[in-house]
C-alpha cells in the first residue's frame, strides 16, 4: 500500500505532472486554524529531486503565508482523479520569496505569467510518500476557472498593492503575513 522516497523518482515527476490540482495544509505553531487550500493552474514545479515550489496568487486569504513565516511546516498533496488510484503527499520546510526577495524573478520566471502573483512558495522536502487512494472519487477535468486570473487583469497595480496591504496583512488568527513591502506586484 503505502510507501516513502528518498527523493522524486522520474516515475514520480512524471505522475505529479499529470495532475491537475493539488492541496497544501498548513498549521500554525500552537493552536489556531489549521489551513488547507486547493490550488490549481499551471502553478507547481519540482526544482530537484527533494526541492519543489509553487506560484502562490492572491487572495482573499493568506493563512500559507503566515503559517510558514511562523513556523514552515508544509505539506502539499496530490490525488488521482482520473486512472489508478493514488495520493502523494510532500512534507517539509516551506519559506515564503516575496517579489523583491532574492531569488523571486528566478524562481517565478518558471511559471507563467500572472498578475496577481505575490510570491512563489519553495519546499525542501523531509518526507515523500504515496498511499492507495482507493477512496478518492473518479472525476472528469472539465478546465481551470478563470475567475481569479481576470479578477487580478482588471486591477492596476496600486489596487493589487492596496487590496494586499488590506485582506494579506495577518492571518485568521492574527499571524503577520504580507508586510507592506511585500505588497507589491511581482
Amino acid at each position: 500500500m503505502g510507501r516513502t522516497y528518498e527523493a522524486l523518482s522520474d516515475a514520480l515527476v512524471e505522475w505529479i505532472g499529470r495532475q491537475k490540482m493539488f492541496f497544501v495544509a498548513t498549521a500554525p505553531e500552537r493552536g489556531g486554524h489549521v489551513n488547507l487550500s486547493p490550488k490549481g493552474y499551471d502553478s507547481f514545479r519540482i526544482l530537484d529531486e527533494r526541492t519543489v515550489a509553487y506560484l502562490d496568487l492572491t487572495g482573499s486569504g493568506v493563512e500559507t503565508i503566515a503559517h510558514l513565516r511562523e513556523n514552515g511546516r508544509i505539506s502539499v498533496m496530490f490525488c488521482a482523479f482520473e486512472g489508478p488510484p493514488r495520493i502523494v503527499r510532500l512534507q517539509g520546510l516551506g519559506e515564503v520569496v516575496a517579489p523583491g526577495d532574492d531569488g523571486f524573478a528566478e524562481l517565478a520566471s518558471g511559471f507563467p505569467d500572472h498578475r496577481g502573483a505575490r510570491a512563489v512558495v519553495r519546499i525542501g522536502l523531509d518526507r515523500i510518500a504515496d498511499s492507495c487512494g482507493y477512496s478518492v472519487p473518479l472525476m472528469d477535468y472539465v478546465g481551470e476557472r478563470s475567475r481569479l486570473a481576470e479578477w487580478a487583469d482588471n486591477r492596476s497595480d496600486d489596487e493589487l498593492v492596496a487590496y494586499r496591504a488590506e485582506k494579506n496583512a495577518k492571518s485568521i488568527d492574527g499571524l503577520p503575513a504580507l508586510p507592506a513591502d511585500d505588497a507589491v506586484t511581482a
